[in-house]
Formats: C-alpha cells, sequence, structure tokens
C-alpha cells in the first residue's frame, strides 16, 4: 500500500487506543511506525537488479518482527519526540507497536504478496481486496484523523480504524464476485482453468483484473462489479517456457537463475514480452485490466557473461488513451 494509507493506518490504531490527553503524540508515533516497514525499499544493489524484490516486504514486514521493528521505532521516536511530551517509554513503544503492526497485514490486503511468517516460509501472501493505492480507501481515514486530533474526539479515530476494516471486507466481497465471472468467462470458452484470481484494478475495487492459467496460456480480462456484472474480454499470451523462448540461454547462468527468482516474485505468471522478444514481463498487473501490458519486467541480454545479472525495467502506462479505457470501465459508458 502507499505509504501514507499506511501512515494514517497506524495513526488510527495507536490513537484509537490512545487517552484524550495523548491523542496527538500517538497518532504521530502509530504514523511514522506504520510507515517505517517500507524502509526495506532502501535494500538495493547497484549490481544486483533483482535483490529489492526479495527484500521488500520481507523481513521487516513479517509479523514476527512486529516487537523488534516496533521497539526500533520507539527508541528512535522516544527520545526525539515522545519524551519531551510527557510519555513513558512503555507509551510509546507501545504506540509504536499498534502502527507497526497495521503495515504488514494491510499490505496483504494488496496483490503484490507479502511475506508475513518470514523466517518460517518465504510465502507471499496476497489477499486480493485492495490497490495498492485507493482513495476511497485512504481519504475518509485522513479526514476523520484529523478532525479527531483538531477536535480531540478519540472516537473518530476509532471510526476511522473502523473504516479500515470496512474496506478490504468490501473488496473481498467484490473480489469473489470477480473470480465468480472470471469462472464463467473461462467455462464459455470451454477452458479449465489451473487457477484463477481476480486483482482490483488502479484505485478503485469496482473493475477487477481476471488473469487466469491454462496449460500453455494466460488469459487476461476485466471485470466490472457494480449492482450488475459486466466482463470485457481481453488478451491471451503463452506461457513462458525458457528452452523454447530463449534457446541460447545457458540454463547455469545468473540470468537463467533471476528468471527464477521473478517466477518466484510473480508468482508464476511469467510470459515473454509480445513487443520486446528479449523482455520477460510478469502478467500480473496492466494499468488497463484486460491488456497485457506489463507493469514491470526484465530484459535478457545474449551476449552477457555467466555471471551478468538481467536487468529489471518498470513500464509506466500512463497514455491518454489508456487511462481514457479504464474510465470507461469504471463509469460503464
Amino acid at each position: 500500500m502507499d505509504p501514507l494509507s499506511q501512515g494514517v493506518l497506524g495513526a488510527s490504531l495507536s490513537q484509537s487506543a490512545s487517552k484524550k490527553q495523548h491523542l496527538v503524540v500517538a497518532g504521530v508515533l502509530g504514523l511514522l511506525a506504520g510507515m517505517a516497514p517500507d524502509l526495506d525499499v532502501l535494500i538495493r544493489s547497484s549490481r544486483d537488479p533483482l535483490l529489492f524484490l526479495e527484500f521488500h516486504r520481507q523481513f521487516t514486514h513479517s509479523l514476527l518482527f512486529i516487537p523488534i521493528g516496533s521497539l526500533l521505532c520507539a527508541l528512535l521516536l522516544h527520545s526525539l519526540y515522545a519524551k519531551k511530551r510527557g510519555l513513558a517509554f512503555k507509551q510509546s513503544w507501545l504506540y509504536c507497536a499498534l502502527g507497526y503492526s497495521t503495515h504488514a497485514l494491510l499490505d496483504s490486503c494488496t496483490s503484490y504478496g507479502t511475506q508475513l511468517f518470514w523466517p518460517l516460509t518465504n510465502e507471499r501472501y496476497a489477499w486480493n481486496t485492495v490497490s495498492v493505492i485507493d482513495p476511497a480507501f485512504a481519504l475518509p481515514i485522513i479526514t476523520l484523523l484529523l478532525f479527531a486530533t483538531l477536535k480531540r474526539r478519540l472516537w473518530l479515530a476509532r471510526v476511522a480504524f473502523v473504516w479500515a476494516l470496512i474496506y478490504p471486507t468490501l473488496g473481498m466481497i467484490q473480489r469473489d464476485r470477480a473470480e465468480a465471472a472470471g469462472w464463467q468467462l473461462a467455462k464459455a470458452r470451454q477452458h479449465t482453468p489451473i487457477q484463477l484470481e481476480a486483482k482490483p484494478s488502479f484505485a478503485n475495487i469496482l473493475v477487477w483484473k481476471v488473469v487466469y492459467e491454462t496449460e500453455k496460456h494466460y488469459f487476461v480480462d476485466a471485470v466490472r462489479v457494480g449492482t450488475s456484472v459486466k466482463t470485457y474480454p481481453g488478451d491471451s499470451i503463452a506461457k513462458l517456457d525458457v528452452s523454447r523462448d530463449f534457446p541460447w540461454l545457458d540454463p547455469s547462468s545468473q540470468q537463467a537463475r533471476d528468471i527464477e527468482r521473478f517466477r518466484w516474485f510473480s508468482n508464476g505468471y511469467l510470459a515473454q514480452d509480445p513487443t520486446n522478444e528479449l523482455h520477460i514481463m510478469d502478467v500480473r498487473y496492466s494499468i488497463v485490466p484486460n491488456q497485457l501490458k506489463a507493469l514491470w519486467s526484465i530484459k535478457l541480454s545474449p551476449s552477457a557473461n555467466g555471471d551478468t545479472h538481467v536487468e529489471y525495467a518498470t513500464h509506466r502506462d500512463n497514455s491518454p488513451a489508456s487511462r481514457e479505457a479504464l474510465y470507461r470501465m469504471l463509469f460503464d459508458f
């Protein structure tokens, strides 16, 4: 989830558990601690472009790390801020722990994947109920927290936290409706999917991207789940076959190992990019949900030596045509 949403969610829980006289300081501690796990984005390597994919949403996002991560936040924020405002260290740690504890669970509501139980397992949990940026989730929380802080009303902070629980629940209902529509669409095509998932499109829980896998292909479609259900049939693409698509690649090379790392990150949804044969794309994400315009990919090089890593590339499809296509689905016109 975006840092602001993470921060205000952490603030809503810490304020909900605070005393009236601690409302502001509890909110600040919860806000900053709620954003702190995403400092793992600083773990990068100029030599290994995929390193950040392995560490983002890893140990800092583990539920088992909450006591340690919140303690580190409290050690810093208590001396810099909270102690001067009359809080004992235990109180600072409590508010930091409450804020920190919300982060990984909210991230798991998105479709990116979060290692909730690292180091016991490196499984990436993705419940696919909220987009990584969603104003309908964040703006009510921000508004309620502002009034809670200005008016010193604890109940407003609690309402904000309740909304943070309600919205992903609505997303879960919408996800299940979208998946049901996806299964019907696959059945109409006489397909029996190996797996099928519905993911919220950008900034809403009304239009969903349905991705399903058959023996040899991936299919992507859009589904609008409002008062009625409307489907927008989309594209399909052959699943990645490394020996077929990259016959020149040495299976023992670093590039081959990087493909498997990228496969783990993308939950197996890999295909050769139809617009650039040296790119391997993550099929799961696109701005227009029924299209195969990946948001990120890796690039291979036939001339690279055995120790050279792949390149990591991001693709921001923010063209007017893409925005209009998504708007048409959102507003059903």
